[in-house]
């Protein structure tokens, strides 16, 4: 009985560790492609690296020695221009799909969706894992579409059931995972066998934008300690890589760059928010304002004005920053943008920063004539020339050339141009 009791209980163990181990990971049932089609198997491979929050100029600034030297032999753009608002949930999606963030719907880390008469926020799961509120179609989606079988280890949308699909192999986003871990599971995709070998790989780093928001910009040892140990894992993975004998092209970007903002340079929301004639939406440098159905938008507009005190109120369609005028109506007809250097928050939030001693911290988000909210576009491989360089570029344009290393088609309705950047390839 006692040795019974003890088979069981190392069953029971054994159980427990093996689902714990393996909690996270999702083989999609929603995915068309489980496997390889002949013609995708001859296909090269690419994986799309996310550094949140990588600011243009770490590189040069830090010389990390695993980047430094991936740039060196291959390519690199002078910076990677965001999309308006430059925020986590919009950009990466962005790079994605190709499209500003106007056409695929995900404006902002939250906002209000009229249709479903809710509010988006990409902190609560269920919705971020809504495929509905995502439009467009993503590179993972145009791949599998054409039997090309697909992983990602976090990445905006990669949990999201968009248009019924979502990538072969998957992971629900969770902050815990160790970066090790990512660079291990991407080394055991590419050692699957051809059939089931991911094409396509996404992955997710969130490092430098933890750091950025919590020291800003100019707290060199921090930001330094924290690029040198996420350049060691990039270096394993570029090894790793290497070693496979693939043909694996790396396109490494980031959604955005990273300002400094002072404590005292917080506008509380709090003294600008009216119910009674309009819903506020506060993404930080922006907000988005939703006059009530009664209320006229210049009604609303006189007031909002009356208040502006480092900031300024536009209509939608007249706001700076956008490279387009936005015409989506999630964002409402009223944006208020912060002069820059001004961030909106809560009074509280803005009392608990004082209370603890927090003088500077880092933020992004604003108009992208701000050098400061630049990202990265570096790339290696087969597929790409040794130590070529461009000028600064778009994020649109990224999404045309993944589908150009994959021999994917180039959807027409995107508003990235392959031109703009066809020139990084070889000929």
């Amino acid at each position: 009985m006692k040795q019974r009791n003890i088979i069981i209980t190392v069953f029971i163990i054994g159980m427990v560790l093996l689902f714990s181990c393996n909690r996270r990971i999702i083989r999609s049932p929603l995915s068309i492609t489980k496997t390889n089609s002949s013609v995708a198997e001859k296909k090269p491979y690419l994986i799309l690296i996310s550094l949140d929050g990588f600011r243009w100029d770490y590189v040069e600034k830090y010389n990390p020695p695993n980047l430094s030297s991936f740039i060196k032999n291959g390519v690199k753009s002078a910076s990677l221009i965001p999309s308006f608002p430059n925020k986590t949930f919009p950009n990466h999606y962005t790079i994605a799909t190709g499209l500003y963030p106007d056409k695929h719907g995900i404006i902002g880390n939250i906002f209000y969706d009229y249709k479903k008469d809710i509010l988006f926020n990409k902190r609560n799961p269920k919705m971020a894992e809504d495929g509905s509120f995502y439009g467009g179609s993503p590179i993972w989606v145009e791949a599998n579409k054409v039997n090309i079988v697909t992983a990602s280890y976090f990445f905006v949308g990669t949990e999201a059931n968009i248009q019924g699909i979502s990538p072969t192999y998957f992971y629900t986003f969770d902050h815990r995972v160790k970066n090790e871990e990512r660079v291990n599971q991407t080394i055991h995709w590419l050692n699957l066998n051809k059939k089931s070998r991911p094409h396509l790989i996404t992955l997710y780093f969130g490092d430098m934008d933890i750091v950025g928001h919590d020291y800003g910009t100019n707290d060199d040892e921090k930001l330094k300690t924290a690029l040198f140990e996420l350049d060691k894992n990039l270096g394993d993975l570029f090894n790793r890589v290497s070693e496979t004998n693939l043909p694996v092209n790396i396109i490494i970007v980031s959604d955005h760059g990273m300002g400094n903002q002072s404590t005292n340079k917080i506008i509380p929301i709090d003294s600008i928010e009216n119910d009674d004639l309009f819903m506020t939406i506060e993404n930080g440098t922006i907000v988005y304002i939703h006059p009530k159905k009664e209320v006229e938008i210049d009604s609303a507009l006189l007031y909002l004005r009356q208040k502006e005190n480092n900031f300024k109120a536009y209509r939608t369609e007249n706001t700076p920053g956008f490279e387009y005028i936005p015409t989506n109506k999630n964002w409402g007809a009223i944006q208020l943008i912060p002069d820059y250097g001004y961030h909106f928050w809560n009074q509280k939030r803005k009392n608990a920063l004082s209370e603890e001693g927090v003088a500077t911290f880092g933020v992004h988000g604003y108009d992208s004539k701000y050098k400061e909210m630049h990202g990265i576009f570096y790339a290696n491989g087969p597929a790409f020339k040794d130590g070529y360089e461009i000028p600064a570029i778009k994020n649109i344009y990224i999404y045309p050339l993944m589908c150009e290393i994959l021999g994917l088609e180039i959807r027409k309705s995107i508003d990235g141009d392959i031109n703009q950047i066809k020139s990084v390839l070889k000929d």
